[in-house]
């Protein structure tokens, strides 16, 4: 999982550092924490590997292979190659990677670039600090030819590397000479013991330019003769452009060209409002012949009827029928999932600039390798002639990871009509986003247990209905089992199924992907069960859970911090679930308030996480948080919906997310670990649901299995 670093010669690595293709110096650099912007004397001097360069001032800069769009991996990346360089945290900057699979791909993912289902620290983790721990030992090195000592004598500490004597030099004093060195081809890395770094609440490194709003994304990006470009897109999946009018807008102030891209129109011009107000003015006629034309409550009615039949085995167990036959009581319920948006505060768009055999992009991108090869397909150019420059994102949830790489290649169809060489500005409105982008996937859970004459579960059934991602059809995928295939409590006799229909809605990951169904059908249900079997819900887990002491140990931390057995008033009610998501162990109780017309609030909600070894816990307290209210923002409110195949919502005036108001207190308690860290991300949005609709029928007696709770 966790490879080594690739050494290249230093002759090899720098080649790939000019402007070419994988030219790291091309990537977009970010300052940490206040330091002031690289100058000619942070020219790096001294370049171990693909991860690490080092001026002759001493400036470390960390080369991310992750994209940072709010989740902390820059300053995670940074803390790992700094704690094994034993470097001075103040003169760590960091610098987003370009496409490189060779150099930066994922290790989960084999040479594919990308970030994505919580895996930047868990697939990094060995071989970040391999690179900090091979620049380190020819720092040493080079001193102790300088020096005249065994390099055994000499320590480093805070970016000082010193020897008994007395003599000392920063990084910066011994970088030329470092460069000379040869790479180390085995590098002892630190006992945990010895980290100074890893585990403490670091300043993260992107918190000031995001304060003061210098921090380059997309939409910041200015280019000389750069031109605008928004597309109107059909109101119906399916639909492309018949005809249409461009007269008009073509004279409106600022308008340069309006074309038809197939299945959309662009409109190029001088601004954003420019484009944007002849859009709107500009009449298309839309071919529907093959225009998807069902509501959503279609779509439901057919996933019903669907889920009364078996469907694709993904998980077989014992003799499940044999079981529900000799079973004292059966219990069965359903639930019903709405599309959802990602709905990230910064929405798609994307910066591009064209030659004959050159290809050059500047925006957010978290599937890197992905939009690299869709982009050179496109193009008829060979990989090494795209670049693209990771940029900083506003959120992503799954969308900027486009299965289709959807805008990019809508940027570049844009592109390949303007003069050679004429930068190009592509950039989606909320609305865009909304309507014509990708949505977490309709669902239907149909569940069915027995319980014996004593109240044990002997038989579980959970049947699924929804589209998938990235499968087939044929078999029953992570994106869509996850979570129920991999259902952890101790039941002898099981079956999960699917039905997986196709439906031209397009439909991607969405945080915490198929947990962000199947933790609320089957952690509501399990708590179902333990109400008709007459048992606490907390102990029926833990029954169940035996086995799995990673997963008991999460729910008794958070049943104890939340004060589990304490009574509370009236109309107030406490809920519980737990998920194995992304490797990572989280519980969450969740406390509610119920007022007498039925409207209900999320007062509080105790965490307890095993996410391995912390890396940096302030950063994995906020990642709970932030998932928490994500998932809790679709939990009561988050619903897109189809009215004979056009979506009903388009920005945030009618689809409602959480306000500051209504965010609950939220502790969070991490398990002390010294497991291989896993992934921070996405596993608070999981159990949130389950949690609170668990709370509300302690509260009130009734089950809210549908969503949005409302």
């Amino acid at each position: 999982m966790n490879g080594p670093i690739e050494n290249f010669s230093r002759r090899d690595f720098l080649k790939t550092s000019s402007a070419g293709a994988a030219g790291l110096l091309l990537g977009v650099h970010f300052t940490s924490h206040g330091a002031a912007p690289a100058s000619a004397s942070s020219a790096a001097a001294f370049v171990p590997n693909a991860f690490v360069k080092i001026g002759i001032d001493s400036r470390v800069t960390v080369i991310a292979k992750h994209i940072e769009f709010g989740q902390g991996v820059f300053t995670g990346l940074a803390t790992l190659i700094a704690d094994e360089l034993d470097a001075d945290w103040q003169q760590i900057n960091v610098q987003g990677a370009p496409a490189n699979g060779e150099l930066y791909g994922n290790l989960n993912w084999g040479k594919s670039q990308g970030t994505g289902g919580s895996s930047s620290i868990n697939n990094a983790y060995t071989q970040m600090r391999r690179a900090g721990a091979s620049a380190r030992a020819m720092l040493i090195n080079a001193a102790a030819k300088q020096w005249q000592v065994p390099a055994t004598e000499i320590t480093v500490d805070d970016g000082v590397i010193a020897h008994r004597s007395g003599l000392h030099a920063r990084f910066g004093e011994l970088a030329k000479a470092a460069a000379e060195e040869s790479i180390p081809k085995n590098v002892t890395l630190k006992d945990p013991a010895q980290f100074k770094l890893i585990g403490k609440d670091l300043p993260r490194v992107d918190v000031v330019e995001k304060t003061l709003g210098t921090a380059t994304y997309t939409q910041d990006l200015k280019m000389p003769g750069m031109k605008i470009a928004v597309v109107a897109h059909p109101p119906l999946y399916g639909a492309k452009v018949d005809s249409f009018d461009a007269s008009t807008v073509a004279k409106m102030p600022g308008i340069e060209r309006v074309f038809s891209i197939g299945d959309g129109v662009a409109i190029v011009g001088a601004s954003f409002w420019q484009v944007n107000k002849a859009r709107a003015a500009l009449e298309v006629s839309w071919d529907n012949s093959n225009a998807y034309t069902a509501s959503s409550a279609k779509i439901f009615k057919e996933y019903r009827e669907l889920a009364n039949d078996p469907g694709v085995v993904g998980r077989l167990e014992g003799d499940p029928d044999a079981a529900f036959e000799n079973a004292a009581q059966i219990v069965e319920a359903s639930y019903e999932f709405p599309f959802l948006a990602h709905a990230s505060m910064e929405p798609m768009n994307c910066v591009v600039r064209l030659s004959k055999k050159q290809c050059e992009m500047w925006y957010g991108a978290q599937s890197i390798s992905r939009d690299q090869r869709a982009a050179a397909a496109e193009l008829g150019l060979a990989i090494e002639q795209v670049t693209i420059n990771m940029l900083y994102a506003g959120g992503s949830f799954g969308r900027r990871a486009s299965i289709k790489s959807d805008y990019p290649l809508e940027a570049l169809k844009i592109a390949q009509q303007l003069p050679e060489g004429t930068p190009l500005k592509l950039v989606w409105t909320r609305e865009d986003d909304m309507r014509a982008g990708f949505f977490r996937p309709l669902n239907y859970h149909a569940l069915k247990a027995g319980l014996d004459a004593d109240g044990n579960l002997i038989a579980w059934q959970h049947r699924m209905v929804g589209q998938t991602i990235f499968g087939d059809g044929n078999s029953v995928d992570v994106s869509i089992g996850e979570g129920a295939t991999t259902l952890p409590y101790a039941i002898d006799n099981l079956r999960v199924d699917a039905h997986i229909p196709k439906l031209p809605v397009p439909v991607l990951w969405w945080r915490s992907v198929g947990h962000s169904q199947n933790g609320h059908s089957t952690e509501s249900f399990i708590d179902e069960l333990a109400h008709a079997a007459g048992r606490d819900p907390l102990a029926f887990r833990l029954d169940l859970l035996k086995h799995e002491p990673r997963y008991t140990g999460v729910l008794k931390l958070a049943a104890e911090k939340a004060g589990w057995e304490k009574p509370l008033a009236k109309g107030k009610g406490r809920g519980i679930a737990v998920q194995r998501a992304f490797k990572t162990y989280i519980a969450e109780v969740a406390e509610v308030s119920v007022a007498e017309d039925g409207s209900f609030s999320v007062d509080r909600v105790t965490v307890a996480v095993d996410c391995g070894l912390a890396i940096n816990p302030s950063i994995i307290e906020a990642q709970m948080q932030s998932g928490i209210g994500y998932g809790l923002s679709a939990a009561r409110f988050g619903a897109i919906t189809l009215k004979d195949g056009y979506v009903e919502q388009g920005n945030f005036d009618g689809y409602r997310v959480l306000r500051i108001n209504e965010m609950p207190e939220i502790d969070v308690h991490i398990v002390p670990s010294s497991e291989h860290p896993t992934g921070v991300g996405e596993p608070g949005t999981a159990p949130i649901a389950p949690a609170v609709a668990n709370a509300l029928f302690a509260a009130t007696g009734q089950r809210y299995r549908n969503l949005p709770l409302g």
